[in-house]
């Protein structure tokens, strides 16, 4: 039986991803080099020891930083990170949890920055062996705070840089890690979802990135920054990491999407998503529903679609359309995360414009209009 019969069996519908590059719809699709260079690697048998090693190495040289690892996700790459950061040069990495009382572990936090992203960025931490120390409140946090916070007992601090974070009241990923090199504190930033790969080098300790997000690889994660901390992190292959090893096919696959990553020119891109954008202005028709263009909150390069929906002129309000539309043969998924406020968001980096040309349709059909 042919895969695409298989899938036949599963009781599968198509997705239409209007949401991003979002874990729970697979995060993004591969290309056909992109899968090539993972059909080598799957096929071939290799020193590990020494892939990891050049890998990295190669990595390293896109991220520009001193040194990198290849993990199996970004949620990964923190626990390690924080891992090394507990035990440091002990080699005792298999007792990493019996020894935790015995060694400095607080990993500092701040409380806007303890998201949900499918888990909380918390037990990632916890994983590692650290134990969460937040500073600040949810509506904000100084400088001041963040210096208070460190004692003795402080291990590393772990920044954010999301969307999904506070962003009102916060202070900078730069001016944090100016701080923590005064305070001579590793600093580690998990830019997962960012776009650029290099302008954190200079201000971050370690980096983590996903590889499945903006640089489309397969299910990976990269781990990168100062050689020191990074052979720290790797320790832990023989303990937790063991649990989370990346296999050789997907190693190929980071490599060759980083590589077609650093050739990516962004102006088509953003051209890309104004014509979607442009297209999807054709729901202003629909009484009650105003579509405007929205950047990323967190300064990223991407343009979405808005959809206001006014409860009061339109005869279902944002929660049932979200709701609807993702009912029937095909299921459409946008960014609801404001749905309560009466809009949500349409995203446009997956889609072409028949999928622009089907939302349209969609929503007219929910909302009774021809």
């Amino acid at each position: 039986m042919s895969i695409l019969n298989a899938t036949r069996h599963m009781n599968l519908k198509k997705v239409i991803n209007a949401s991003g590059r979002m874990s729970i719809l697979g995060v993004s699709t591969l290309s056909d080099d992109v899968l090539e260079a993972m059909a080598y690697g799957g096929k071939h048998y290799f020193e590990m020891k020494d892939l990891h090693e050049e890998a990295g190495q190669l990595v390293a040289q896109y991220m520009n930083t001193e040194a990198a690892m290849i993990t199996n996700s970004a949620s990964s790459a923190i626990a390690l990170a924080v891992a090394g950061m507990i035990t440091r040069d002990d080699a005792s990495v298999e007792r990493l949890f019996e020894k935790r009382h015995e060694r400095p572990g607080d990993i500092l936090i701040m409380t806007g920055h303890l998201i949900d992203y499918g888990a909380p960025v918390e037990v990632m931490i916890q994983l590692g062996g650290g134990t969460v120390k937040t500073v600040g409140y949810a509506n904000g946090c100084t400088l001041e705070q963040i210096e208070q916070a460190v004692d003795d007992n402080t291990r590393a601090m772990l920044f954010v840089q999301s969307h999904h974070c506070v962003q009102k009241n916060m202070p900078s990923l730069k001016a944090v890690g100016k701080l923590m090199k005064e305070l001579n504190i590793p600093f580690i930033v998990d830019a997962a979802a960012e776009s650029d790969l290099s302008s954190y080098a200079s201000d971050a300790d370690l980096l983590i990135y996903s590889g499945s997000k903006a640089i489309e690889g397969p299910t990976s994660g990269i781990l990168a920054g100062r050689k020191t901390y990074v052979d720290f992190a790797k320790q832990h292959n023989r303990g937790i990491g063991r649990a989370m090893k990346v296999g050789k096919e997907s190693i190929f696959g980071l490599l060759k999407a980083l590589e077609v990553y650093a050739a990516f020119d962004a102006n088509d891109d953003q051209e890309k998503q104004l014509a979607i954008i442009e297209a999807l202005q054709c729901l202003n028709d629909v009484p009650g529903i105003k579509v405007a263009l929205h950047e990323d909150e967190a300064g990223r390069a991407i343009n979405r679609a808005r959809v206001s929906i006014d409860q009061h002129r339109a005869p279902h309000d944002a929660a049932h359309v979200i709701h609807a539309l993702k009912e029937g043969n095909v299921a459409v998924y946008t960014r609801d995360y404001n749905v309560n406020n009466g809009f949500f968001d349409i995203d446009p980096r997956s889609l072409d414009i028949a999928d622009a040309q089907y939302i349209c349709d969609k929503i007219k059909q929910i909302m009774g209009v021809s």
